[in-house]
């Protein structure tokens, strides 16, 4: 075990980064953390996101590592939340009801093949899990859904939390535990015992890059994938819990928050443009949206976000060391999933060091 009051330099305080240098604290070390934006910016990968808690329907699009990964944070994942809680923060969304998969019926084959793939792919453990519903069961589920679909499936036990209440509520978290926290400092350089950030190098016991795509000279294949999400707000429309609806394109995703806000998204880009959202992509999303239901139709879009997410050519995560920097890089579309997992998986290693 590392002794108590080492000193771990992060650089990058988004997902990863923040959450990591929370579990260093609550263990003894002493933790810098370094950032080129600002804690509150909402136009990072961290906050486009619609922190979804699914291993078993990622699992359609991902592979055994992931889900494994996601099994395991969704056992951490209540567990943090409450340690959060434990020192008077407020309290952080979270639930896991399930995730329900609906296609209308033109799309029926998209719906039919995403079950297929979950049959095949799943651990006979977690099969029933996997509930198919008729019209009346999904209604049950779902009422706002009553009517609008032939049926679908229910994958129990999937669930989501709101990524800006984790990440805003850690950052007062971090605060209280006497994070040193270099915000707006971009990192010029990082070396196993080294950062250097805004022209001043600062030395370490150990260091941690969780910068994303901001990693690429450390990862040469690392790469950008861009990502786009609605945040809208319909009184018309109550979910319990996210729905993901089939389309031969796409898969759109509506994650219900509270006071009938709704995170919505499905645009996944192999592109590194980190501009605004483009009209293309906000008619798409709208449109899926008010198929799902025509009361979205008079919800108030409250934000557009777009941002880069890191993904490496397997789009698996990792967590190596190399050079002496350990990092913890390519969550992909799978970060609120499967970091948990990472961190707690990193944190160990560092007490072992």
């Amino acid at each position: 075990m590392k002794p108590a009051k080492a000193h771990i330099g992060i650089a990058g305080a988004g997902l990863a980064g923040r959450t990591l240098a929370w579990r260093l604290l609550r263990a003894g070390f002493r933790v810098s953390l370094f950032d080129a934006r600002q804690r509150g910016d909402l136009h990072t990968a961290s906050m486009t996101a619609a922190a979804m808690l699914a291993p078993m329907a990622e699992l359609a699009v991902s592979d055994n590592e992931v889900f494994a990964l996601g099994q395991r944070s969704m056992q951490l994942w209540p567990k943090w939340i409450g340690e959060l809680a434990e020192g008077g923060a407020a309290p952080v969304y979270f639930r896991a009801q399930g995730t329900l998969v609906v296609a209308h019926a033109q799309d029926g084959a998209s719906l039919e093949h995403f079950t297929r793939l979950l049959g095949h792919k799943l651990p006979e453990e977690c099969k029933p899990q996997v509930q198919t519903l008729n019209a009346a069961q999904l209604a049950h589920r779902e009422p706002a859904l009553a009517g609008r679909f032939n049926g679908g499936l229910f994958l129990d036990g999937e669930g989501q939390l709101d990524n800006e209440g984790w990440m805003t509520t850690l950052a007062t978290e971090l605060e209280r535990l006497g994070l040193n926290w270099h915000e707006g400092q971009p990192v010029q350089s990082i070396s196993a015992h080294e950062i250097t950030s805004a022209g001043q190098s600062y030395t370490f016991d150990a260091t941690v890059d969780a910068r994303g795509v901001g990693a690429k000279s450390a990862l040469p294949k690392l790469r950008g994938v861009r990502g786009e999400v609605l945040r809208v707000q319909c009184t018309g429309v109550e979910l319990l819990r996210p729905v993901r609806l089939m389309h031969p394109r796409y898969q759109l995703y509506v994650a219900p928050r509270p006071n009938n806000v709704f995170v919505v998204g499905a645009t996944e880009l192999e592109s590194e443009d980190t501009g605004a959202v483009t009209v293309r992509s906000m008619l798409e999303l709208a449109s899926a949206l008010y198929s799902l239901h025509p009361a979205f139709g008079e919800a108030r879009i409250l934000r557009m976000n777009a941002a880069l997410r890191p993904a490496l050519d397997d789009h698996l995560p990792v967590v190596v060391q190399q050079d002496g920097v350990w990092h913890i890089n390519g969550l992909y579309r799978h970060g609120y999933l499967c970091t948990p997992a990472l961190v707690d998986q990193l944190a160990h290693k560092l007490a072992a060091c």
